[in-house]
């Protein structure tokens, strides 16, 4: 997958009932992923979606289902997410530090791409033996706001992980969540953000392809003046 940029509209702000002809209007207009926001109503206060909502999509759709799993035990949820058609599953490192390896193991073995997320408030270092481990995570996902709702505002201080990181990793698909758009892309993308979560921007703006292109050149300009 290389450290190429990847936009990813979050369909927590799409319309719900009418979520396969959201998904192909959003890959129409140039959306590389489709990032899918499951919640438990524990780890986070929001209930969301799950695997039935997955499976339904998945038969619309062939695109990369780009899974964050924001519930507390994340094991129960990898043959329900792999049976559905989940393409990545996200699991939360505050809530897997025990078990992370059989985790991954798991997630792999149905055919999934893992990653690691981590909230605002926790420290970076928590991912690097996810990342350096002989089975590691795939992806990691720096939250740029308290996971739970769309709409957030996006918190500037969690870019000094995504720039350690980027430093340590250099081929590491770096995710960020939360608050992403035309005014804080930039920098995002500067700190080595290459996979681009975006919500209320996409879908609230006018012109959502040109909300999607300006993301993505904005990755790809840092990359080239780094």
């Amino acid at each position: 997958m290389g450290i190429a940029a990847k936009i990813a509209p979050s369909m927590l702000s799409s319309d719900f009932a009418n979520l396969a002809s959201e998904a192909k209007r959003m890959l129409s207009l140039g959306a590389d992923w489709l990032h899918m926001d499951i919640m438990d109503g524990h780890f986070v206060p929001n209930l969301t979606i799950g695997a039935p909502v997955i499976e339904s999509l998945r038969k619309h759709t062939t695109a990369y289902l780009d899974c964050h799993l924001m519930v507390t035990n994340p094991l129960d949820y990898v043959d329900p997410m792999g049976k559905a058609g989940a393409s990545g599953f996200t699991f939360h490192v505050e809530v897997s530090k025990e078990n992370w390896q059989e985790l991954v193991q798991k997630i792999k073995a149905k055919g999934m791409r893992p990653g690691v997320a981590l909230k605002p408030g926790t420290p970076i270092e928590e991912v690097y033996p996810l990342v350096e481990g002989e089975n590691p995570v795939e992806m990691v996902l720096v939250m740029t706001v308290e996971p739970g709702f769309g709409g957030q505002k996006f918190m500037p201080e969690t870019m000094e992980k995504v720039r350690v990181l980027r430093k340590k990793y250099p081929s590491l698909d770096i995710e960020v969540d939360g608050g992403l758009g035309p005014s804080t892309i930039d920098v995002a993308a500067s700190a080595g953000a290459n996979c681009i979560v975006a919500g209320s921007s996409v879908f609230g703006a006018s012109e959502p392809g040109q909300v999607i292109s300006l993301l993505r050149k904005s990755v790809q300009g840092a990359q080239q003046n780094n």
